[in-house]
């Protein structure tokens, strides 16, 4: 084992094309450990610290660059999953126990940015992202419902798992439906397509374990499409990020798995934990971030997160 890796982790290469993400020396580093479902990493860089959620222990935690320490962020955290940071810097969440997306002002006061349709309440806001026009875009699964070990069991008021829109006005719009369990979800990096991982086998016998690709209409709002664009190998798929050129960065059974925009795998950062999300920080935003099962891994690129990522 070269020095200073940690046991269990490798940077697989399957394609040329990922050898020349890393520099030679590059290695896996365990940051810290101690969670019992890492999930949501969000960088803020004015900060420079990354904030995740550890969902069953209804916390969040956060990594501070410069010391190296990790604290805690916010307890009780309502069962915080996703994370994100929107276009003014302000941290955006889901929270499974109270079956909302909320959003952090910058004076540490909550704001509710989602948690009905149509006067219904959500199932469990599970991933977001922000676009460019400071619209929202989230998954709702039920697995903050199915049990209490992620929030609070209860019946869903909705029928079924969907992505919903948030704009400025506060309107909760529908914009994916057809899908069992949609999870992690990124724009590309000019904003043409939205990718949403379906995570439906952890419901459904030989259930979906892919991730769809959709088109963004010129409205920005719209959606069309929803092919496959690449199919789970190990586990499932859950978060996962784009970098500036377009390739996806996501977790999976095995570690991380990162695809080309045409839809090919070519490598893998092997975690010796199943791995739930992934997200770009450090001050050039080439630092990938990974939360596995336990602990919070981090690995330098050659590449940068895009500016949504």
């Amino acid at each position: 084992m070269p020095f200073g890796q940690i046991e269990g982790t490798d940077i697989l290469a399957l394609d040329p094309r990922f050898k020349r993400l890393f520099a030679g020396y590059v290695r896996v580093e365990r940051l810290w450990t101690g969670a019992v479902w890492s999930e949501g990493p969000a960088w803020f860089p004015a900060g420079r610290y990354l904030v995740w959620s550890d969902i069953p222990n209804n916390r969040m935690l956060r990594w501070c660059e410069e010391s190296g320490q990790v604290s805690v962020f916010r307890a009780p955290a309502n069962n915080s999953n996703g994370n994100t940071i929107d276009n003014q810097g302000r941290l955006v969440t889901c929270e499974h126990l109270t079956r909302r997306v909320t959003r952090t002002e910058v004076d540490g006061s909550i704001v509710v940015v989602a948690d009905r349709w149509r006067g219904k309440r959500l199932n469990s806001p599970n991933d977001v992202v922000v676009k460019s026009d400071d619209s929202i875009w989230f998954s709702d699964p039920s697995y903050g419902i199915d049990s209490d070990n992620e929030g609070d069991r209860a019946e869903p008021e909705i029928d079924g798992c969907h992505v919903y829109r948030v704009d400025a006005s506060g309107e909760v719009e529908r914009v994916v439906d057809g899908m069992t369990r949609p999870n992690g979800l990124a724009f590309s990096p000019d904003e043409r397509f939205l990718y949403v991982a379906d995570t439906g086998a952890t419901h459904k016998e030989n259930g979906p374990r892919h991730i769809r690709r959709f088109a963004v209409a010129a409205d920005g709002r719209s959606l069309s499409g929803g092919e496959v664009f690449a199919e789970s190998t190990a586990g499932l798929f859950d978060g996962f990020r784009v970098d500036r050129d377009g390739r996806l960065w996501t977790s999976a059974g095995d570690g991380v798995h990162c695809y080309d925009p045409d839809g090919t795998l070519i490598g893998k950062i092997l975690i010796p934990e199943a791995v739930a999300n992934v997200a770009f920080g450090g001050a050039k935003r080439n630092r990938l971030f990974v939360c596995g099962t336990s602990s919070l891994y981090s690995v330098m690129l050659m590449t940068n997160g895009s500016r949504l990522g």
